[in-house]
């Protein structure tokens, strides 16, 4: 391997061990006024991860929040999309909510919990909510700047060979703004992954959040250090996939 690449691969490592390092060394510098820091460090977390994985006593909490954030991701698509065609397409819509938009979306989707547990009772239904609340956004505007973003005369072109409005929807505009679109996806996502952890402690019995405050309340710090290292790890293979997701459909395009 040439010198190049083995620098290109070791400098994340590095930047990940000096992470590591300032972690060990802040918690050292804490344990002399505070000994239960020491439940904190790499080592003890290490442990922790280790041992709940091994003893898959995390993977259903992982599993009922990656489904969470599966269910929330394509409601936000599917509501998303559309709507965002729509606000490109139509002036007269554009014109219409384009106000009410702008002040839904600066609304944190946390600040709706307590409506939503009213609403929606307590379970799974209030956390997809929020977490619609919180991926829609991206992906609606993203899809609004891709038909913006579209050379007209393709338009011009499908009028003058009398394409139909359906038509004009699903072979021009639709393939045009797809790379806007998986954008805004990808941005989705990693809101989506931030307002997951909170909502899930809304009163589910299971989810990475609800782990979280059940650590907490067992005084078992090194095991809730090591469920927010798993949040972080999630985090960021799902961030990975979206990012091979759109280089595989644009033909290598760069989404860094």
């Amino acid at each position: 391997m040439p010198r190049t690449s083995w620098m290109r691969a070791l400098l994340p490592l590095s930047g990940l061990a000096m992470a590591v390092a300032l972690w060990a060394v802040g918690i050292l510098m804490l344990e002399s006024r505070t000994p239960i820091a020491n439940t904190f460090s790499p080592l003890a977390s290490g442990k922790a991860l280790l041992s709940l994985l091994g003893s898959g006593e995390l993977w259903p909490h992982v599993v009922a929040s990656l489904k969470r954030v599966l269910l929330g991701t394509l409601m936000a698509v599917l509501i998303g999309v559309p709507v965002g065609l729509a606000l490109g397409l139509s002036r007269t819509f554009r014109e219409s909510v384009t106000p009410l938009f702008q002040l839904l979306r600066m609304i944190s989707p946390l600040s709706w919990m307590p409506l939503a547990v009213m609403m929606l009772g307590i379970g799974d239904a209030p956390v997809v909510f929020l977490l619609v609340f919180a991926a829609v956004w991206p992906i609606l505007l993203n899809t609004s700047a891709g038909v913006a973003a579209l050379d007209r005369n393709w338009m011009r072109l499908a009028h003058s060979l009398s394409a139909t409005r359906a038509e004009l929807i699903t072979q021009v505009v639709l393939p045009g703004v797809i790379a806007h679109v998986l954008t805004g996806f990808r941005l989705a996502i990693g809101i989506i992954w931030i307002v997951l952890v909170p909502a899930e402690m809304l009163g589910v019995p299971s989810g990475l959040g609800y782990f979280i405050l059940d650590t907490r309340d067992r005084l078992a710090y090194d095991e809730l250090m090591a469920t927010i290292l798993i949040v972080g790890l999630l985090g960021y293979a799902l961030d990975v996939l979206a990012r091979t997701g759109y280089r595989l459909w644009t033909h290598g395009g760069d989404s860094a």
